[in-house]
């Protein structure tokens, strides 16, 4: 029997999402570009002017709620209010992310040890918890953890906020498994053009760049792009995994 494809359209026609830490950089790309797509989105930051700004610059129907990314009453009251304003949740982006120490691992003092993983992973676990409990235990939908690859390997001066995305990417197969038909899937980015990555991008971006296959570094569209898919229908056979997306940082030339 033959087999015939038809033309993948990539819409989020009549969703929801909601997408934290989507003021500037990887978030507010895939806020606007989850907007484009079709659905209807909460943008979530700490601040109100800046998502507000954000938003403006956006078509489509957004709506913005100001929250921590790491306190759950917080989480409780936006998924909340996403529902109220849309009528529903569809999709959750934990995008939001912080990373307050750069150095030995062991160097770490308590408090920033505590703020990485109370943003980077507390954080990702009860919003998810938040949106199942509020919206995709009773209708399924996706769920997009934002990792790096930081989290697949050692790396000087970067090991806390690594052990972050290391869990964050364990837990995305973790509820993969536990949550389904809800999808659970993840994104590993390399290094991005972002506020987030200034340093490292102003003091390593162009030796990295230079050694790309792809001879650059990525943007926040790329990252973006790849969300979309994940979150539509064209990627309903896909859960539990973690895509890397670095340029090729991984590949060695054998020419």
């Amino acid at each position: 029997m033959a087999l015939t494809s038809a033309f993948m359209e990539i819409s989020l026609e009549g969703k929801v999402a909601l997408v934290t830490g989507a003021s500037r950089g990887i978030g507010k790309a895939i806020a606007s570009t989850m907007s484009a797509s079709g659905a209807k989105v909460m943008l979530t930051s700490r601040k109100l002017d800046a998502l507000r700004a954000a938003a403006a610059e956006m078509v489509g129907e957004t709506a913005v709620f100001a929250a921590n990314a790491g306190d759950v009453a917080s989480a409780d009251a936006c998924v909340r209010a996403t529902i109220e304003r849309f009528g529903g949740l569809d999709i959750i982006v934990n995008n939001a992310a912080t990373n307050p120490y750069y150095g030995p691992t062991l160097g770490v003092d308590e408090a920033r040890f505590d703020k990485t993983f109370g943003v980077n992973l507390r954080g990702p676990l009860f919003w998810c918890q938040a949106a199942w409990e509020q919206a995709l235990k009773q209708r399924p939908g996706v769920i997009i953890n934002i990792a790096s690859v930081g989290g697949l390997r050692a790396e000087g001066g970067l090991g806390v906020y690594n052990l972050t995305k290391a869990a964050l990417i364990h837990l995305t197969r973790q509820l993969a498994g536990e949550l389904g038909p809800t999808r659970v899937v993840g994104i590993a980015p390399g290094l991005v053009q972002t506020d987030f990555a200034a340093y490292l991008v102003e003091n390593f971006g162009d030796r990295l760049a230079a050694q790309l296959p792809l001879q650059r570094l990525g943007d926040p569209q790329d990252i973006a792009n790849l969300a979309v898919f994940l979150a539509s229908d064209a990627a309903s056979w896909i859960t539990g995994e973690t895509y890397v997306i670095d340029g090729g940082a991984g590949v060695r030339s054998t020419g």
